[in-house]
């Protein structure tokens, strides 16, 4: 099985789709998905989402089915020094890298930081919502692996948001979504590629081959987005910090 996992094109947050940039993309990246024998077609009910979406399901003649947890993830934590509601990826380096826990699997839920909101709750409707449909598709969740009730080559296409995203990874790789939401970036329209490693009779495991990827970008000479990155350079005022 091969899951592909698109980020939303460039954003207008605003109204919650795309900007001309973001149309761009979603074009480029239609030209790339429709050559590919895709199974069954996932999406986000966020605009930006379904905006980036649709060139591509109009290029197929297809719907997508829409998955409330495939929105972005909206878990937050309480500001220590606001007392307000945020999200929990948004954290400076010498913060979150001083709690080992954060680079657990399972720690990062049981810091403190992460008790205060309501993040646990929405990382297991993730969780159980992507171990939900794999196992419609004959791969069952079973410890750190999945068992595997009805083998298949099937490609799966969701179309979702970066924080998202990085919940899935961290849930099908048992890794810490705090590591991957501070320290990867997927780009928008980037696509990342999961497939199963079936070494042993019955079980599966999920083997990333390839992240972020936006070479229908660069084959298009479309400069990638700067959206989700952060200041290169602290003297580089003009870039986010």
């Amino acid at each position: 099985m091969k899951l592909l996992i698109v980020r939303h094109g460039d954003p207008d947050y605003t109204v919650d789709s795309l900007t001309e940039k973001g149309r761009r993309e979603a074009e480029l990246l239609k030209k790339r998905l429709i050559k590919l024998d895709i199974k069954k077609i996932y999406c986000s009910p966020l605009g930006r989402a379904r905006a980036t979406a649709e060139p591509t399901l109009a290029a197929l003649g297809r719907k997508a089915e829409i998955c409330g947890w495939l929105e972005e993830f909206s878990g937050h934590i309480i500001d220590p020094e606001t007392g307000g509601k945020r999200i929990p990826w948004d954290l400076t380096p010498a913060f979150w890298t001083k709690e080992p826990r954060f680079f657990d699997k399972d720690g990062w839920l049981d810091t403190p930081l992460m008790k205060t909101g309501d993040v646990e709750e929405k990382y297991r409707a993730v969780t159980s919502g992507i171990d939900s449909l794999l196992e419609r598709h004959g791969y069952v969740r079973s410890g750190c692996m999945y068992r595997v009730e009805r083998e298949n080559r099937d490609t799966l296409l969701f179309f979702c948001h970066f924080g998202v995203e990085c919940v899935i990874l961290s849930h099908i790789l048992n890794i810490s979504p705090v590591a991957l939401w501070h320290g990867f970036v997927a780009l928008t329209s980037s696509v990342t590629t999961l497939v199963t490693e079936e070494r042993e009779r019955g079980s599966a495991y999920f083997r990333c081959c390839g992240f972020g990827d936006i070479s229908h970008l660069y084959a298009a000479d479309e400069p990638p987005s700067f959206q989700a990155r952060f200041c290169e350079n602290y003297s580089e005022t003009s870039e986010r910090h």
